[in-house]
């Protein structure tokens, strides 16, 4: 697969110098590591995300007003290693504790913990939560094993506003796992993406068929047929998410579809117009839509779909405003 790339071996460095460059008075690098913080981080609770690099926007441009304070990532698809970890987390501690957001993979549980074992070792208190929103990757009563995929983009923003409030470490801990447990998702592809330097796609799927619930990394799905149109695709993966578990109808819901790198906005807009539509008939109230690209797969051909439900709580916290260099103001 071509790709307008140096050396694959700099793809992770290359892209991260890119979006400093870009944004340089808002963020600072953290040398050595594939890391950044904030310019202006207060004295509060810090919140550092972090992952494999090659799924841009997520983690690298989860970073600024009302998002995450700090990101550390790692090579393509593959986790930070835990001393790059610490080296980020201790340049943006500000003295009241360090919450680390990730997705739900082997790697990165890895090495995260052993760098929260290490801060803490050092006197900087931690705490953990990872995104497991993929409904097709567990069931209900193993949730915990579930993968992470574009839900950390709500999590991310409820943490980062329970910051911002002055909550303490447990207190943002605690309502982003309640944001995590409010988030489900799945995502359909048609053809896989390609990591840099390799020349074949994360995942294969035949000609004329897609992939419904596969995971960011290519893996296995949980239904595979014919090649679908828009609405009819957009119905079976509802369905999916409406048989994890009921939706409360006393909660507005926040939606999000979500492009994997190779889908056009215009495909993006004709399944959501499907999905609202779908949504508004089963009386179910829509607070907010968000439409395009938060957490892709290199040129995976597919979308995810994430229904976020806002309690009292949670909805106080999430119209606070924010700001993504990727999507502008959020509101």
């Amino acid at each position: 697969m071509r790709k307008f790339i140096n050396k694959a071996s700099d793809v992770a460095a290359e892209t991260l110098e890119g979006y400093a460059a870009a944004h340089g008075a808002r963020i600072a690098r953290v040398p050595g590591t594939l890391g950044l913080i904030r310019r202006d981080l207060t004295d509060r609770v810090v919140v550092l995300v972090g992952g494999g690099s090659g799924h841009e926007p997520v983690w690298l441009e989860y970073v600024g007003e009302g998002l995450a304070d700090a990101v550390c990532q790692g090579d393509v698809f593959a986790a930070p290693n835990p001393m790059s970890i610490v080296t980020v987390a201790a340049e943006a501690h500000r003295g009241h504790g360090v919450l680390f957001m990730y997705g739900n993979y082997a790697g990165d549980r890895l090495n995260f913990d052993l760098a929260a074992e290490e801060l803490e070792a050092d006197g900087i208190a931690t705490r953990t939560v990872r995104i497991t929103d993929d409904v097709a990757s567990a069931p209900l009563e193993r949730r915990n094993d579930r993968r992470g995929i574009a839900g950390g983009y709500f999590a991310t923003r409820i943490a980062a506003a329970a910051a911002a409030r002055g909550d303490d470490l447990d207190a943002v801990a605690s309502i982003a796992q309640r944001a995590v447990d409010h988030t489900r998702s799945i995502g359909v592809a048609g053809a896989g993406g390609t990591i840099p330097g390799s020349s074949e796609p994360t995942l294969v799927v035949a000609a004329g068929r897609l992939e419904i619930g596969m995971g960011m990394h290519g893996e296995k799905g949980v239904w595979a047929g014919d090649f679908l149109g828009a609405d009819a695709t957009a119905d079976k993966m509802l369905e999916l998410l409406f048989a994890d578990r009921p939706l409360d109808r006393d909660h507005a819901v926040a939606v999000l579809v979500n492009g994997l790198g190779a889908t056009t906005r215009a495909e993006l807009l004709i399944v959501s117009r499907r999905l609202l539509h779908r949504l508004a008939e089963e009386s179910i109230e829509i607070a907010d839509t968000h439409i395009g690209e938060y957490a892709t797969s290199q040129e995976m051909h597919g979308f995810s779909i994430t229904l976020f439900e806002l309690d009292e709580d949670l909805a106080q916290l999430y119209h606070r405003q924010a700001h993504a260099t990727f999507a502008g103001v959020l509101t």
